[in-house]
């Protein structure tokens, strides 16, 4: 079983930008974090950008690599980007959307997310341990599907 975890915009920048909304974990210990958590349940590999079409490149890259899963956080482009949603769609691999702060209780324009349609599921408030929820019912889900 493979996942990858894609992280959008400003992710790179964990304990650093406003750990008041998003913690004092580095974006290095969060790797770390999952990767103990994968091991000996599935191999995990990661990739982050800035850039919204490296984001759409990385997805559709998994297509061709053969993922089983991915868990996303978007960052903004949570809240802005149809290209997600769109290659998330095309890819047809089950996608779970992860995000650290407690998106529905912050700004009016963080309330919607286009690429939740293409989605799984959905965690969000439970910090970087979120990430591990979503890797847990990606591999239940997709465990799930193939019986």
């Amino acid at each position: 079983m493979k996942i990858l975890v894609i992280n959008g915009p400003n992710l790179n920048m964990l304990g650093i930008r406003e750990p008041k909304h998003y913690g004092k974990e580095t974006y290095s210990d969060l790797l770390k974090k999952i990767e103990a958590h994968c091991e000996g349940k599935c191999a995990v590999d990661f990739k982050q950008s800035n850039h919204e079409g490296d984001l759409v490149d990385f997805i559709q890259s998994a297509y061709f690599e053969n993922y089983n899963g991915i868990v996303i956080n978007p960052g903004a482009y949570t809240h802005t980007s149809i290209a997600l949603l769109d290659a998330v769609k095309s890819v047809m691999i089950p996608t779970v959307e992860v995000h650290i702060s407690d998106v529905s209780s912050r700004e009016d324009f963080r309330q919607i997310s286009y690429i939740r349609e293409a989605c799984i599921m959905t965690v969000s408030g439970k910090g970087t341990d979120g990430y591990l929820l979503a890797i847990d019912h990606l591999l239940n889900y997709i465990q799930e599907e193939s019986k």
